[in-house]
């Protein structure tokens, strides 16, 4: 399939920008570059109901945003999505998936509840790891106090966020609980140990590149063989068997689509139910894009209908 006209134009603005790419920029520049930058391709934030920040308990605060859909009283239990941010571990925070949260919450009838996990190179492998799996095992045994239903619990992100929402899978099943009914794995990355196809072919020139991948990977990894960690690369798990329900979204010019299809197709042959759907004709990062790109909006529906229909 050809690349969708709008995401060419989204490149060819990014291009025309001259904004450099974040392999050639400190982590600190990075952050601040995609903060900036991320209001415009972003549309318009929904109208939604209550949102409040709180702190994890332990010894390792982390932050939460959480999110509620309008019209739902305050004592109502809701299903709940917990979302990991991406942005290869060392970028992103509450802010910039915040306008997608909204999304989320707004079309599936569901409470978010947004993870600030630590970001690297100031905290490295398992840093993020570690992160999400408290934040996950809090959010179900504060479930009450939060306004969420534990028995009707997701896990999804994007990219890196991908990433951290199948390593929660994996550590949920070896550790009994808690039931996580659904994980959402936008354009994940699911293996570090070796480059796919899709590195070479799409190495330049689609918004995410090679080397800014690399980069990121270079951040993260404490030790180099941190990367065959099924924690860092789940598509490297000896065993998928007994995981949740997933759905996994791969775009067509990105250079993490052919281990997202890996793993979706590891997934299968474990027994796991998979929607596995590929938007041929998308870039890296392209489902909080709305401002910019029309299909946008389809990948948003598709995830806030799982929802719907796992959390049911």
């Amino acid at each position: 399939m050809a690349l969708d006209p709008q995401a060419a134009n989204v490149i060819d603005l990014i291009v025309k920008s001259g904004r450099p790419p974040y392999h050639q920029l400190t982590p600190k520049d990075a952050r601040q570059m995609f903060r900036e930058t991320r209001p415009a391709s972003t549309p318009p934030a929904p109208q939604i109901g209550a949102v409040r920040d709180v702190l994890t308990e332990g010894a390792q605060a982390i932050p939460l945003r959480v999110y509620r859909p309008p019209g739902v009283s305050d004592s109502r239990r809701l299903p709940v999505l917990v979302y990991f941010h991406g942005g290869g571990w060392v970028i992103g925070d509450l802010e910039t998936h915040d306008v997608l949260c909204r999304q989320l919450t707004a079309e599936a009838g569901v409470s978010v509840i947004a993870v600030d996990y630590r970001l690297a190179p100031e905290h490295k492998f398992p840093a993020a790891a570690d992160d999400a799996w408290a934040a996950t095992r809090w959010i179900a045994a504060h479930a009450a106090e939060l306004g969420v239903d534990a028995d009707r619990l997701a896990v999804g992100g994007d990219s890196a966020g991908g990433n951290l929402a199948a390593v929660v899978a994996l550590l949920a099943r070896e550790a009994g609980g808690p039931r996580i009914a659904l994980q959402i794995l936008l354009y994940p990355v699911t293996d570090l140990v070796s480059e796919s196809q899709s590195y070479a072919d799409l190495a330049d020139g689609y918004m995410l590149t090679r080397d800014s991948m690399r980069w990121f990977r270079a951040q993260y990894l404490a030790k180099e063989q941190d990367a065959a960690d099924w924690r860092v690369s789940p598509l490297r798990a000896p065993s998928l068997v007994g995981l949740p329900p997933a759905l996994v979204v791969t775009a067509g010019y990105d250079p993490l689509r052919d281990e997202g299809e890996a793993y979706a197709r590891r997934l299968r042959e474990a027994g796991v139910s998979v929607d596995a759907v590929s938007f041929g004709g998308m870039i890296h990062g392209f489902v909080p894009m709305g401002r910019l790109i029309d299909t946008a909006f389809r990948g948003v529906s598709l995830i806030t209908g799982s929802l719907r229909q796992a959390l049911r």
